[in-house]
């Protein structure tokens, strides 16, 4: 599976998934086999990053 490319639908998606099904960014990236790294990367373009304690993007 693909994650969206235009980093505001990424921030919606992989935020509601953290939320939902995964308690850290790291399932989630290996469950979607994606780099932690690439996610963060596309989201820190739109000036988020990831908050472990909330595990999610903020």
């Amino acid at each position: 599976m693909s994650i969206p490319q235009e980093p505001v639908i990424l921030l919606s998606y992989i935020n509601t998934q953290l939320r939902d099904f995964y308690p850290s960014l790291e399932e989630l990236a290996k469950s979607l086999d994606v780099s932690e790294q690439e996610i963060k990367d596309k989201l820190a373009t739109i000036n988020y990053t990831y908050d472990e304690g909330k595990n999610q993007f903020v």
